[in-house]
């Protein structure tokens, strides 16, 4: 099971300041709602969460806590991708999740520090903020932990999917769940695209077309042309 995946990795290196970085999930999906439930379709949650997130479904995850480490390791993915300020971090992380995860600045720039006093990271002053970038030794820990900040990854895509499933039912928008028989790691690939394509509508002109090449060239391997 992943909690169970995720704790085993976890015993495996030290997470650092626990406590203070950690929210429950639930508080989180409180929020989301408290955003968005002056839409219609708010009865879904009425039936219950099941398993999979959904009424009915697989459990939807209501005691899962991202510690230190969980949050230090999904900013160095961040940090592997690009430079970034912390807010960037923090509207990366919120649009990857639909809005469902969106640690606070008094998560994020802690966890920045801690990230630059083990030279995982480093930052340049920019006017009053400071832009933050991922050192040799930040890659080499980020791909020595590859299994837990992808299995990381993609619970937030998940999570955030089912997300974006209650926001359109609010909106009294038609919704549909993935066809039976789709295999999860596509089902997770899709809803991490998702994401990314919602944060890269900000970014600049020239940053949107070299995605726009990456996706046509994607498009045309998947075609088999």
């Amino acid at each position: 099971m992943f909690y169970e995946r995720i704790n085993h990795m976890r015993h495996h290196r030290d997470c650092g300041h626990g406590s203070p970085f950690e929210r429950s999930w639930t508080d989180n999906m409180r929020s989301f709602i408290g955003r968005h439930r002056h839409g219609r379709g708010f009865r879904m949650f009425a039936e219950g969460f099941g398993e999979d997130g959904g009424p009915g479904g697989r459990r939807f995850g209501m005691s899962r806590k991202l510690g230190a480490g969980d949050l230090q390791l999904l900013i160095l993915n961040l940090l592997a991708e690009q430079p970034r300020h912390g807010y960037e971090i923090i509207k990366a992380l919120e649009e990857r999740s639909s809005g469902f995860y969106s640690p606070s600045p008094g998560m994020v720039y802690p966890a920045l520090t801690y990230l630059e006093e083990l030279g995982h990271a480093t930052a340049e002053a920019e006017g009053t903020r400071k832009r933050y970038s991922i050192t040799d030794s930040g890659r080499a820990y980020l791909e020595e932990n590859r299994g837990v900040v992808d299995a990381l990854l993609g619970q937030l895509a998940h999570i955030g999917s089912r997300m974006e499933r209650v926001r359109r039912a609010f909106a009294g928008e038609d919704v549909e769940d993935d066809p039976r028989g789709t295999a999860s790691e596509l089902r997770g690939a899709r809803h991490e695209l998702r994401g990314l394509l919602r944060e890269k509508r900000h970014a600049p002109l020239d940053e949107q077309r070299r995605v726009a090449a990456i996706l046509r060239r994607a498009l045309a391997e998947i075609r088999g042309q």
